[in-house]
């Protein structure tokens, strides 16, 4: 049954834009973790393995036994203002209507919503539509498409409006895995690392993983994946040799996309090599996959394995040149919504990053 909205005739139409990141836990306990993981490991888009096969394994060895595992390294990362997905991604979203206010004269509502947990899609979008929003932007914050990310936040978008007798019109922005504002902004996050720590010998560029057989039923991930890689080693002026971009994240025993970043580091390590530094580009806030796999659990690989200095380079987070390429990404997908005058500030910062992306002046 489509739901009830208030809507009264005469009101003014407001443009909203919805920034949906994956979801977090409410706490980093057990109890928590358990409907959290479960909500998460039932959806086919992320497990493409049919239910009969799938469900008795999840009920009846994953959930007894994952939850108070992924607790303790929640724990460990966990801080003082909640998970660290949550909170930068209410900072990235208040950054985003600061600078948006600056930018536009009928600057948009900008809210943000989890996938996976709260505060939830359709209560997000309830809201939204409750405060006017005729028109919503959907902003999925992973860079590079994936069905089990990207389209499943759009899967869950398109549900609650299947529910919604008055619907607002909506937009959606597939990936900007590309996009030469947040290549820009992830080289200067990384020459800002370097210039305070120096420059390693090797630059790990580590991605999310995904199962093997999502390429081959033509998932563009992959290759999204690449191709940000390239355009970040391109615009450090680095050498094939210098970096390398594997993927993390491995679950199961499914054969995923390689090389797989523990094994890259694993390699390096008994080569003795001197100093590595890795930067997750595929998330833009630090989260469980960072701040505890990658600079905790991949460190100590690395180290064990042989390897000296091992430093992890954080997420874009708040940086500015990250909030100003996310509000360069939203007003060209407004365009025709709203009434996008291009400022003398916006237009030379569009300019300079050009510049260092190699376009010629």
């Amino acid at each position: 049954m489509a739901s009830k909205s208030i809507y009264q005739h005469g009101s003014p139409n407001r443009t909203g834009v919805l920034l949906i990141n994956l979801g977090t836990p409410d706490a980093p306990t057990a109890q928590a973790l358990r409907p959290y993981l479960k909500e998460f490991l039932s959806n086919p888009r992320v497990i493409e393995i049919p239910k009969l096969v799938w469900w008795p394994i999840l009920h009846g060895f994953i959930l007894p036994f994952r939850p108070q595992k992924s607790a303790e390294k929640y724990a460990q990362i966990w801080m003082p203002e909640g998970s660290p997905l949550k909170v930068h991604t209410e900072r990235q979203t208040k950054l985003l209507q600061q600078e948006l206010q600056t930018r536009l004269k009928n600057p948009p509502l900008v809210e943000y919503a989890m996938n996976i947990g709260k505060p939830s899609v359709a209560t997000v979008l309830a809201k939204m539509q409750q405060q006017g929003c005729e028109r919503i932007l959907v902003i999925p914050l992973f860079p590079q498409y994936a069905a089990s990310s990207t389209a499943a936040a759009m899967d869950n978008v398109f549900a609650v409006l299947k529910q919604m007798r008055n619907q607002p019109a909506i937009r959606t922005v597939k990936q900007y895995h590309d996009h030469p504002a947040y290549i820009a902004a992830l080289a200067q996050n990384v020459r800002d690392y370097w210039n305070t720590h120096g420059q390693p010998g090797k630059l790990i560029i580590s991605f999310h993983g995904t199962p093997r057989a999502s390429l081959d039923k033509g998932d563009p991930y992959h290759c999204a994946c690449q191709k940000t890689g390239r355009l970040l080693a391109e615009a450090l002026a680095l050498n094939p040799h210098q970096y390398s971009v594997c993927f993390q994240s491995r679950f199961g025993k499914a054969k995923w996309l390689t090389p797989y970043t523990a094994t890259t580091l694993m390699q390096l390590g008994k080569d003795q090599t001197q100093r590595v530094d890795v930067v997750c580009p595929g998330f833009v806030s630090d989260c469980l996959e960072t701040l505890e796999e990658i600079a905790m659990e991949a460190k100590n690989t690395f180290i064990q394995a042989g390897g000296k200095e091992f430093h992890y380079i954080p997420c874009l987070n708040e940086r500015s040149d990250w909030i100003q390429a996310l509000a360069d990404i939203t007003c060209t997908h407004l365009q025709g919504w709203l009434d996008i005058e291009v400022t003398e500030e916006t237009a030379q910062l569009s300019r300079k990053l050009a510049l260092e992306m190699g376009a010629k002046d």
